[in-house]
């Protein structure tokens, strides 16, 4: 048991709803049971009740990250409302220490009428933050808004872009002890959304964290617990990884029950157990660069993975930091014979070549880069030091250094991508890092053949066996 302290209690909480047929019914269950009571009847209800959400019981610590998966209807959003204490419980207790600042339905909190300006010092007095401090902060909330002259405009003429722009910056900048969001982060483009996921990242260090979302990859990234809620019920508290992977095998047998086919879930650990048992197949040694005899299917004009590149723009750049040794003022991802890629399929060979100027004298320089998906993960990366660590490179002054980055691109799943380069001196393990760039490059992913995992992979083979009749 962690020894932090807590930072949310829920115990048996429940929430129940009167539905009535009509809006007749209604007036009946206001006047008849009264009279009924009067003359001795026995008492009628008008409505059917229906419960929302009823015997979830948790705890959740300081610093914890904890996601909350579940279908459409399972009761998620009337448990972070009772949590956020916008909706009151029917049965059960609620207990939030600190202070809880929420991203909830988009809008919530806002006042239509009111300019975005207006709506950061509502939000922030609201949250109990005096005013003289909102105006020291405001600058601040609005470079992390980024709307631009709409922070001045009635946020009734936002899209819903603008408003989790503006709904989270207000909630990164009120001193929040725990942090609500509700499916937030699926609206918006990469740059804000990666903007976003470095704050939630940083904010994990201190803070507790609930989020919801129906991107279970989101859930295992970010978060190290999840609670499973179905029918209002919840189902399973546990790690993110296995909790989601009992919920993604429920729904697996739930769609083939539909289909009158019958799916036993059975644990992850006996089925692994069993493949490793039963299991007598070595795979031959492949090479190291192989290509796929799909190809020409897989990138046929009907199916193919089209990845379009977004060029590196020094004047969108703000997500930037350094000792400033040497500015790296160039990103370009060129196609195997050299020119810039616009649209690519996917698994062709590609180079990210990474330009920088020599602004002080340097030793031993690292380049390197990091490609992303929407939500921050790591998908792959690279750096130059294990090629030049026997022979480093020292430039002076005025000099312009060229890193190339030559590989395979995989075959990506459809969504928003971003490139991270750096530059920087050192060691691999004690380095100083001279100019680094959150998203230097941004591209889209379309019309994918890969449907599963993070990346896909060019097969060597694939073929099916038929052994005996």
């Amino acid at each position: 048991m962690s020894s932090e302290p807590l930072s949310i209690s829920v115990k048996s909480l429940g929430k129940k709803y009167d539905i009535y047929a009509q809006p007749a019914d209604r007036l009946k269950q206001m006047v008849l049971p009264r009279v009924g009571r009067l003359v001795g009847r026995g008492r009628r209800a008008y409505y059917d009740e229906f419960w929302a959400l009823r015997d979830v019981s948790f705890e959740v610590r300081r610093g914890e990250t904890v996601g909350i998966i579940g279908r459409n209807g399972s009761g998620k959003s009337t448990l972070l409302q009772m949590v956020c204490g916008t909706l009151h419980p029917t049965e059960g207790t609620v207990s939030v220490h600190g202070r809880i600042a929420a991203l909830l339905e988009l809008g919530a909190g806002f006042n239509a009428e009111f300019t975005g300006k207006e709506n950061v010092y509502l939000s922030g007095l609201l949250y109990g933050i005096p005013e003289s401090e909102l105006r020291k902060r405001y600058q601040s909330i609005v470079e992390f808004a980024d709307i631009g002259e709409f922070i001045n405009q009635p946020v009734k003429t936002y899209s819903s872009g603008m408003y989790v722009r503006l709904a989270f910056a207000i909630a990164a900048h009120v001193d929040a002890d725990t942090l609500v969001i509700d499916e937030a982060l699926s609206v918006g483009d990469i740059r804000f959304t990666q903007k976003c996921m470095r704050y939630l990242r940083e904010f994990q260090r201190t803070g507790t964290l609930l989020f919801v979302s129906h991107d279970t990859s989101a859930v295992t990234s970010l978060c190290s617990r999840a609670i499973w809620l179905d029918s209002g019920r919840m189902m399973k508290d546990g790690s993110a990884r296995d909790v989601v992977e009992y919920y993604l095998a429920e729904q697996h047998a739930a769609d083939r029950a539909s289909l009158g086919q019958t799916v036993t879930v059975r644990p992850l650990a006996s089925v692994a157990g069993e493949a490793t048992k039963n299991s007598t197949h070595k795979v031959d040694a492949m090479p190291m660069d192989v290509v796929d005899p799909r190809r020409a299917v897989l990138n046929g004009e009907a199916t193919r993975n089209l990845v379009e590149v977004f060029e590196f723009d020094t004047a969108k750049l703000n997500n930037e930091f350094g000792a400033g040794a040497a500015r790296i003022i160039d990103v370009r991802l060129l196609n195997d014979v050299g020119e810039l890629h616009q649209l690519t399929a996917g698994g062709e060979v590609a180079e990210l070549v990474i330009e920088a100027e020599v602004i002080e004298p340097l030793d031993a320089p690292i380049f390197g880069f990091y490609v992303k998906d929407r939500l921050g993960q790591r998908l792959f990366g690279d750096n130059t030091y294990v090629s030049y660590r026997d022979q480093p490179v020292h430039a002076q002054p005025g000099a312009r250094l060229r890193a190339h980055f030559r590989f395979r691109l995989p075959v990506l799943p459809s969504g928003d991508y971003s490139v991270d380069v750096a530059l920087a001196t050192g060691a691999q393990e004690n380095h100083t890092q001279q100019h680094w760039i959150h998203d230097a490059l941004t591209f889209r992913a379309s019309e994918s053949t890969m449907r599963h995992g993070l990346v896909g992979i060019p097969m060597h083979s694939v073929e099916i066996e038929k052994i005996g009749d």
